[in-house]
């Protein structure tokens, strides 16, 4: 198989915090594994600040952009957002995800496979919990909303990460990621999902 084919593609998924400690780790990889995807990086840490704002940032784009979805959102429910600046809203957003993602352990996986990233979104489910699909990760196990999260003045519980693009998942996944620490192998059922004329299943 080429080195290009769509079977080589790979995300980030970051299990965060409330996930880990709500016991659903092996949940959530499990959905990701059910659906043909492969594991081929995988470790606990607790990241710092640091890292966390570093992770959000490695698009130079991303404060703006955040910041002026986040007065759209606002806006789209009727309601008045906090401030008309998007990068004093950013500056308030990154704050609470350093505090939420630095609170203890997370566990940092690649994962490979057929349109990795957009299927890693698809079963991960949108942003806010609330509004995610059911038969999600977060619409089936978690039931935060923007509107509790700005009230209590945090970051939207949500239980995973996943890269949006893959340029995206690229960037991110250098950032969690050294190179050795990603495996290269093949497991039997890439043969069923990938094999053009599926050989070898009789004997």
């Amino acid at each position: 198989m080429p080195q290009d084919h769509h079977s080589k593609e790979r995300t980030l998924v970051v299990i965060k915090p409330d996930a880990v400690q709500r016991s659903l780790i092996g949940e959530i990889i499990n959905r990701y594994e059910s659906s043909g995807l492969k594991l081929v990086g995988m470790k606990m840490m607790v990241p710092t600040p640091e890292h966390v704002e570093t992770h959000y940032t490695l698009d130079p784009n991303w404060r703006k952009v955040t910041g002026e979805k986040t007065i759209k959102g606002y806006l789209d429910k009727g309601m008045t957002p906090p401030s008309q600046d998007p990068l004093e809203i950013t500056a308030k957003i990154l704050t609470n995800l350093k505090k939420y993602l630095s609170s203890g352990p997370v566990v940092a996986m690649v994962l490979q496979g057929a349109h990795a990233v957009k299927i890693v979104r698809k079963l991960t489910g949108g942003t806010e919990p609330l509004t995610s699909d059911v038969g999600s990760i977060r619409g089936d196990f978690v039931l935060d909303s923007y509107q509790m999260a700005d009230e209590d003045g945090r970051a939207v519980r949500n239980l995973a990460h996943a890269s949006g693009s893959v340029e995206e998942a690229n960037v991110e996944i250098a950032h969690w990621f050294k190179p050795e620490e990603l495996t290269n192998y093949r497991i039997i059922h890439e043969e069923i999902l990938y094999d053009v004329n599926l050989d070898g299943i009789l004997e």
